[in-house]
């Protein structure tokens, strides 16, 4: 097996064809201009496009509070389970052609309770999708509840009060929206509380947040999973520990590019990630804003970076190695990958 990278259309043949897991996706930002539009006519939701080109012109968006405006917009179309089941199926449609093989999703109920939708609708519609995704894709999924940060914590304890008679249908509680003022720490009896019920603590931290933000993840929240995690390399001390620790992160690398986390994708930090030993993972975040599923991200990175196979392939499996499944399931998954090398 070489450790040198492949011509282009080798690496991308190789990168297609390799089983996968995702587990740093907002089903929310899967969805594309061209559902949007279909959405907003069938419940005659006034959005301002009057096109799908226009819809998809606007998701060309420079800096976070446009992608945020747009996502909300986009969001307003979501009023039925039927709309949130026909979101979550078409997002596994996309991915099963990716080899992804299994995903962990997130959802923000906030996001549709605070405008009406009530909690049930949309968790029911989501999981429709995820149970014909497994029936007729064959990929299986879990479902994360995330809260949003820049609300109080306070609406956090209503929506897992609401989340209550459905906890058998979630893997695990996330925390996302806008990181900078809103610490870790904001949240920290919601955080107890979900880990008492059992739940899997995961938290977006070190995206745009400082190393702080990473260390209060780590030792406020007790969380299992990371999502981003970039600006922990600020840190050697918190490096060594998340390497000792085999801290998942969750990274987004078309994500950071879009958001500017990163100014170029050749400066992206993951190469240092994995030299340093840090248990790093691709996923695509909201692929439909962000430029890419989860095999652009792959494909994307592995040009401007020179990933090597032997990294393409520790990051897959890493993907499995980090998901909550039960491990006999995880090596399932793992020997499809040792399959696949093994014949490529």
């Amino acid at each position: 097996m070489t450790d040198t990278l492949p011509p282009v259309s080798d690496i991308e043949a190789f990168i297609a064809g390799l089983p996968k897991a995702e587990l740093h996706l907002h089903i929310e930002g899967s969805l594309e201009p061209e559902l949007m539009f279909e959405l907003a006519q069938r419940n005659n939701v006034a959005i301002p496009y009057d096109s799908v080109a226009a819809v998809r012109a606007a998701y060309d968006f420079s800096n976070l509070q446009d992608f945020l405006d747009i996502y909300y917009a986009g969001a307003n179309v979501l009023l039925t389970a039927r709309d949130f089941e026909d979101l979550t199926f078409a997002y596994f449609t996309r991915v099963a052609a990716d080899n992804v093989r299994h995903a962990e999703i997130f959802f923000d109920p906030q996001t549709h309770t605070d405008r009406g939708v009530p909690f049930e609708t949309v968790v029911e519609g989501i999981i429709a999708g995820m149970n014909r995704a497994e029936s007729e894709l064959g990929v299986t999924s879990g479902l994360i509840l995330s809260f949003l940060r820049h609300l109080p914590e306070k609406a956090a304890f209503a929506t897992l009060e609401m989340a209550k008679p459905y906890l058998d249908r979630f893997i695990g509680v996330g925390l996302d929206s806008s990181e900078m003022g809103h610490p870790p720490s904001k949240f920290e009896r919601v955080f107890a509380a979900c880990r008492e019920l059992g739940l899997k603590i995961c938290a977006h931290a070190g995206e745009e947040g400082p190393p702080e933000y990473v260390h209060e993840a780590l030792d406020l929240l007790k969380i299992d999973r990371m999502d981003h995690g970039n600006r922990a390399m600020e840190d050697e001390a918190l490096v060594a520990r998340l390497a000792a620790e085999q801290m998942t992160l969750t990274v987004c690398p078309l994500s950071n590019l879009k958001l500017c986390v990163v100014k170029d994708l050749k400066d992206h930090p993951i190469p240092n990630m994995l030299a340093k030993g840090l248990h790093v993972t691709l996923n695509s975040d909201d692929p439909s804003y962000f430029g890419g599923y989860v095999n652009d991200n792959y494909i994307q990175l592995a040009k401007a970076v020179g990933l090597t196979r032997e990294q393409i392939i520790q990051m897959a499996r890493n993907s499995f190695e980090g998901s909550f499944l039960p491990d006999e399931k995880k090596a399932q998954y793992l020997a499809e990958i040792d399959a696949y090398v093994a014949a490529n």
